[in-house]
């Protein structure tokens, strides 16, 4: 009789588990170890750029937040507001130094940009930092200030106008944002305004690009001119690199339109002399749909069209730009 027997087979050991185990380790290391790598570069860029870019000014405490102001020449107070994602350096180039020949001019940073400090994690509003300003202002003997704003900073000023009549002497509007307008946030600034977002990719742009990148970028915003030779090196492209510096003025954009929309209705109770100047080639903010509709709200406004020229009259035409501050002075009273 035939008989049977039954073979066991040893099963061979499986592997693959602590294998995926310290390919696991391995990338989560990795990915640590450029972490680390990537803040270490953002801060050094970050402070490189603090140092070769210095505050020009003074620091003011308003209500607790540091405040940058640059003060130069003597006479009637000029107020200058700087753009998005900018600093008091793009009014210091050109246009602060002519009108600081008959003017004390003082140029802000705006909360959150260059020297500034933030005081809303939502992201200050444009009648938040107007309040601000105004208050810094008057901290340097201000009260009534001929105030001026250009783009973003017009937004700024023409806030100051509405919220604080009695602290201002006469508007000057520069390619100022006053209207709502068509096109959605663009992606960085979409990206860089969210938590998220704001943690993960701009740590990332700190780091690794470089500040020619923002000098190079700076013809897109003064076209159909070019940046002036060394705008970008007075200006300080890394102060913008900094990442609470973008993440701060990506906040103040993504809420912007929503601003000037409750703000609109307010510009028919401006009461001060308004001396508006806006560059006919403007393709950031367009003359006809914001300085066109805000001469015709504003009462008694004058519109100072710049035949050619595009988004940056501060620096590319300072000089009628401040002709425009003597014609609001002088229907102010102040010349």
């Amino acid at each position: 009789m035939a008989t049977g027997s039954t073979r066991f087979i040893r099963p061979r050991p499986t592997t693959w588990k602590p294998l995926a185990v310290k390919v696991l380790i391995s990338v989560g290391l990795l990915f640590a170890a450029l972490t680390v790598l990537t803040v270490w570069k953002a801060a050094r860029h970050e402070t490189h750029a603090e140092a070769e870019y210095p505050a020009e000014g003074i620091m003011l405490d308003v209500d607790g937040v540091p405040i940058h102001a640059v003060v130069m020449g003597e006479g009637p107070d000029v107020v200058l507001i700087h753009g998005s994602s900018g600093n008091a350096r793009d009014m210091t180039f050109s246009l602060a130094p002519i009108l600081a020949e008959n003017y004390r001019v003082i140029a802000f940073d705006r909360p959150g940009l260059g020297y500034s400090g933030r005081f809303n994690s939502g992201g200050e509003s444009i009648s938040d930092q107007a309040a601000i300003l105004q208050k810094a202002a008057v901290q340097l003997g201000a009260d009534r200030p001929i105030v001026l704003g250009q783009s973003y900073g017009g937004s700024v000023a023409l806030a100051w106008a509405v919220h604080h009549p009695e602290n201002i002497s006469a508007l000057v509007p520069v390619a100022a944002a006053s209207h709502p307008w068509d096109d959605p946030l663009d992606l960085f600034n979409t990206v860089a305004s969210h938590p998220v977002g704001s943690a993960l990719v701009l740590p990332l742009v700190t780091a690794y690009v470089p500040d020619s990148f923002v000098s190079n970028a700076l013809d897109e915003v003064f076209a159909p001119q070019t940046a002036p030779q060394g705008y970008a090196e007075h200006f300080g492209p890394g102060l913008t690199l900094r990442r609470h510096s973008m993440h701060s003025n990506a906040l103040q954009r993504a809420s912007l339109q929503d601003e000037i929309v409750a703000l609109q209705p307010f510009y028919s109770g401006i009461g001060v002399p308004t001396e508006i100047v806006h560059g006919t080639a403007d393709v950031t903010v367009g003359l006809d749909r914001h300085s066109g509709k805000l001469v015709q709200e504003i009462p008694e406004a004058n519109l100072v069209r710049l035949e050619g020229i595009g988004h940056m009259p501060q620096v590319v035409a300072a000089e009628e730009v401040a002709a425009a501050v003597d014609r609001a002075a002088a229907r102010a009273g102040l010349r």
